[in-house]
């Protein structure tokens, strides 16, 4: 470890940066993790938790040009774009959609699948160091369908998958074995798919005790620290703090999720991130499912947690500063219903929405930056909670030794 970087400030203390203070003390380097609002303030807290690599593959997807641009422009899609004179957000569209190609999807794949190899044993890691909070076996994991031609979507999918990574094996359930295994799943439901090996966890819960493990093992962690500007300097890097004193430190790691680009456009990272919001909220089914259950027809996750079923989905390219839209509670509300029986849609609780950090090309956005001293974890998309410890071992590796892999080659913030 270079002497010059026996302690790093981390900006951001979601899972991502969380991860690289942890990751960074395991290195032997003093931490300090500052964040504007919170512990798990943003994307970090209301997702679906999901840790599972048979499903986390690159967002650009030829399914949404398959699907027809205009059918993105609907409050009830899925995927939704707002009209938008925004120039910003109009080159990020632009540069999304060329990557929707099935030859840019496989190059993304080739990456992620070689993340997905990794990313379990980075969580694994976490756990034999010491954290109150636990992964859960994701058993059973079940995709449900409400049509035989939705499922064979899902099993193409992994079979292009299977191509340039590891194969995934599916159990093919009819519509008895279905309603025998999750009598919560509504009338709807006519097949599915079962995948093994997949786990989950309690996002908000695991990201607040990642904080105290992290402090337990002698880091800081300041919050309502807004940090407005970086300078490098001959002894490491000065962060301007609005409204109050600035901070020094012998290198930075940006962990900003959405609103990375604000500190890390100025050292050179042009990658545009573009926040993705997702929305979710809580139902209290009569019959609570032991597992995720995944409607990919709908792109409807839902997770048990705690004494509810939180319910989430939606991709809505908007400014991540903008309210609550209601319409999307709506749309993932009338998807869903026909899936599941026995809920009170009505009496949903915790709705919430957060931004989460999108790539045009897909690809997480990890390591220096054109500083030395200056380096960034970002760009996760849907798959930083699954990803993000991953990253931070990463990232960690190579602010305490100059190491390079693969993976952040890929993963280039310069590129």
């Amino acid at each position: 470890m270079s002497e010059r970087n026996e302690h790093v400030i981390v900006v951001g203390a979601g899972m991502v940066g969380l991860s690289a203070a942890w990751f960074l003390q395991s290195e032997g380097v003093r931490v300090t993790v500052v964040d504007r609002a919170g512990v798990a303030a943003g994307s970090s807290w209301g997702n679906a938790g999901w840790l599972a690599p048979a499903l986390t593959h690159p967002l650009p997807d030829p399914a949404i040009l398959a699907g027809g641009i205009r059918a993105t422009l609907s409050p009830s899609s899925p995927v939704y774009v707002p009209v938008t004179a925004n120039p910003r957000l109009l080159k990020f569209l632009a540069d999304f959609t060329r990557h929707c190609t099935p030859a840019r999807w496989r190059a993304a794949m080739t990456v992620f699948a070689e993340a997905n190899r990794q990313a379990l044993a980075a969580f694994d890691e976490i756990e034999a160091g010491g954290i109150a909070e636990r992964t859960k076996p994701a058993e059973p994991f079940v995709a449900a369908f409400d049509s035989h031609d939705a499922r064979q979507r899902l099993l193409d999918e992994l079979e292009h998958v299977r191509e340039v990574g590891p194969r995934t094996d599916v159990e093919l359930l009819d519509r008895e074995e279905m309603h025998a295994l999750l009598p919560a799943l509504g009338d709807a439901v006519v097949c599915g798919a079962r995948l093994p090996d997949q786990r989950f966890v309690n996002p908000g819960r695991f990201v607040h005790a990642l904080a105290d493990a992290v402090r337990s093992r002698g880091g800081e962690i300041r919050t309502d620290v807004d940090v407005r500007d970086l300078k490098t300097t001959s002894r490491g890097v000065n962060l301007q703090v609005f409204g109050g004193p600035p901070l020094d430190a012998d290198a930075v790691v940006i962990a900003t999720g959405a609103w990375l680009g604000r500190l890390a456009r100025q050292v050179g990272v042009t990658t545009i991130v573009q926040a993705g919001r997702g929305y979710s909220f809580t139902v209290q089914p009569a019959r609570m499912p032991l597992a995720p259950i995944y409607f990919p027809a709908q792109r409807v996750a839902c997770t048990p947690l705690g004494d509810g079923l939180r319910i989430a989905g939606m991709m809505e390219f908007r400014k991540p500063e903008a309210a609550m839209d209601p319409r999307r509670i709506t749309a993932i509300v009338e998807a869903a219903r026909p899936m599941l029986s026995g809920v009170d849609w009505d009496a949903r609780t915790d709705e919430w929405v957060g931004s989460r950090p999108c790539t045009a090309d897909g690809l997480p956005i990890v390591g220096r930056s054109r500083s030395a001293r200056i380096f960034v974890s970002g760009g996760h998309g849907m798959w930083g909670i699954a990803l993000g410890p991953l990253s931070g071992k990463l990232i960690a590796g190579q602010v305490a030794r100059g190491e390079t892999s693969g993976l952040l080659s890929s993963f280039d913030p310069l590129r």
